[in-house]
């Protein structure tokens, strides 16, 4: 299938006459491309989720191959700058922030193949799964939060960023309600609607550690602006 980093694929590194604020910005902006590809991934493994459609979930699959080896790309173009330009103050936090959200976009990316998977294997059941509503609702969330993130990583917004670090209980929350919902539906059912619950359980999950990462993000992205490191700081 196409390659959709095919325009930047053929160079590995930014041009060598350019300089460091300008590589490390065309690397945020690779970073924030191969977020909109993975985020796009997400979306469509659900639409194909709740059309239990196996031809747009293998089509979903096929793109993660992508995603990995632009993620490498990213990582090699990082190190490059470090070891060759030794950038300090803000363009070495850009470099920071981009090599720890690099890798997690691409986890975003596994999790959104991992759903797909989970639709195909849905296809192959007799039966048609109910699906809870505290997992559609995850399906609605989850996406709208990482558009959010993605628009507040592009403009460096540190508020929105803390606002998203704290909606992702409400997020943990949905999952627990989700798998109690499974829960109940599932007594004295067959075989058949047991593995379709089972596999609905795993849905959550994976929502629920985009969900994480969202939050890991939006941490970084405060980092990013403001040099403060949040992640263990007391609500």
């Amino acid at each position: 299938m196409a390659d959709p980093f095919n325009d930047i694929a053929t160079r590995k590194n930014e041009p060598t006459g350019s300089s460091t604020l300008d590589q490390i910005a065309g690397l945020k902006r690779r970073m924030i491309r191969q977020g909109t590809v993975a985020i796009g991934m997400l979306e469509a493994s659900l639409d194909a989720l709740w059309s239990i459609d196996a031809e747009v979930a293998l089509h979903v699959r096929e793109q993660d191959n992508a995603v990995d080896t632009e993620e490498v790309r990213i990582e090699e173009a990082c190190y490059q700058i470090l070891a060759l330009q030794q950038p300090v103050a803000k363009d070495f936090r850009i470099l920071a922030f981009v090599l720890k959200v690099n890798h997690d976009i691409e986890r975003v990316a596994d999790h959104a193949s991992s759903i797909s998977k989970v639709a195909m294997k849905l296809s192959e059941l007799p039966v048609v799964p109910k699906f809870p509503t505290g997992l559609r609702e995850l399906g609605d969330r989850v996406p709208a939060a990482c558009h959010k993130l993605l628009r507040a990583m592009l403009d460096e917004d540190v508020e929105v960023a803390r606002q998203i670090v704290l909606d992702d209980k409400l997020i943990d929350d949905l999952d627990k309600g989700s798998y109690k919902e499974l829960v109940s539906q599932l007594v004295n059912k067959q075989e058949d609607d047991i593995a379709a619950g089972l596999l609905l359980y795993r849905v959550g999950r994976e929502l629920e550690r985009v969900g994480d990462l969202m939050k890991n993000i939006a941490e970084d992205v405060v980092y990013l602006g403001t040099g403060e490191i949040v992640r263990h700081s007391k609500k």
